[in-house]
């Protein structure tokens, strides 16, 4: 099968006293929704009907080549269920910004993928693994929360045909974010990585509980108040009864405050009485027994608000309680020190105001 790319480079800028700085950066892009049997059909078909992106600039006219194999490695989890582990480190250029979980879903008639990874390379290559195990359309793309590392794959994926879809919260927070993400993550992932990522809007919003079904095989999207992030949602696959909890839970990973404590700690709650024997979270795993895989990080969210109401029952100022809420959990997670301070901060912030 041949498949669709383009080479994608850099737009030359200018230094301060106006001179061309040549720029090398480039990559080769694959451009899902065009595949073929022959070479000469998918050039015809790419060039028929090319997506919008390439007519802003920085990029040649595309080109068609045997399907590469994909770079990330997947498992079938369970019957038809896909799991692939992101690394338990900082996006950064070796990783591209694949750092989070990713899932597909396989049904007798479509195939539904949750979370796009960090960079469009990740969505390029989360395609790529798919028509490793199945030609079947990709009907559906569940994003499910704002943070940058498992949205900015999706436009890749949407335009391998999948219907973009987050919670009602989620179009503005990504309108609202998309410029500073775009920035911070380019520079965490480096210029040539990050080439051709950027943030999509979703089609259309989940209703706060509704159904997929990708035949014979029906998901269950739920959407949550604030906890983790204000656009929480996860996938309950009735068939394996395996949850998709995206960052609402976290393993190995130092747990990450976006939204509410009190929020979380409820939701987390209500999540463990769901129908469901195993759970897929945001980070580590990739599956878990459920609801035994919450203890960890309920513990951490209760040492987390019991330190924070501590603090300032004694007094203390943000700067110095931010050096002892939440320490006695160090030793319990990776990527601590980075995470626990602005879990810290936002949990005093919130119960201050009490």
């Amino acid at each position: 099968m041949f498949e669709a790319f383009v080479t994608i480079c850099l737009l030359a800028s200018a230094d301060p006293q106006g001179a061309a700085v040549s720029q090398q950066a480039c990559r080769t892009a694959l451009v899902p929704g065009h595949a073929a049997p022959s070479q000469a059909d998918c050039e015809t078909h790419v060039r028929a009907s090319p997506p919008a992106w390439l007519a802003k600039g920085g990029a040649d006219k595309p080109f068609c080549a045997m399907r590469p194999r994909s770079r990330l490695t997947f498992s079938e989890a369970m019957p038809g269920l896909f799991l692939h582990r992101g690394a338990i480190a900082e996006p950064d250029a070796s990783n591209v910004g694949d750092v989070a979980n990713i899932a597909f879903i396989v049904g007798a008639d479509s195939i539904a993928v949750i979370d796009s990874g960090g960079s469009r390379q990740v969505g390029e290559q989360v395609y790529l693994a798919i028509r490793e195990h199945s030609d079947l359309p990709i009907s559906h793309l569940i994003l499910t929360h704002m943070h940058p590392d498992h949205v900015f794959g999706a436009e890749a994926l949407r335009e391998a045909g999948a219907v973009v879809v987050g919670q009602q919260n989620l179009p503005r927070a990504l309108a609202d974010r998309a410029g500073s993400y775009e920035t911070s993550f380019g520079r965490l992932i480096g210029a040539q990585a990050f080439l051709g990522s950027r943030i999509i809007a979703p089609d259309r919003n989940a209703a706060p509980l509704e159904t997929i079904d990708l035949g014979g095989r029906v998901l269950e999207l739920r959407s949550w108040p604030t906890a983790h992030t204000a656009t929480d949602l996860t996938v309950l696959d009735r068939t394996s009864r395996v949850l998709i909890a995206g960052d609402l839970l976290f393993d190995e990973y130092a747990p990450a405050l976006d939204g509410s404590l009190k929020g979380w700690r409820a939701v987390l709650g209500d999540m463990m009485l769901m129908p469901a024997d195993k759970v897929v979270p945001g980070h580590g795993g990739p599956i878990l027994a459920w609801p035994q895989a919450a203890a960890p990080q309920s513990r951490y969210l209760g040492v987390l608000e019991a330190d924070t109401r501590a603090a300032l029952e004694s007094g203390l100022t943000l700067s110095a309680a931010i050096r002892t809420i939440g320490r006695s959990e160090a030793g319990h997670w990776q990527l601590f020190d980075l995470h626990n301070p602005r879990n810290a901060t936002v949990a005093y912030t919130e119960l201050e105001w009490e």
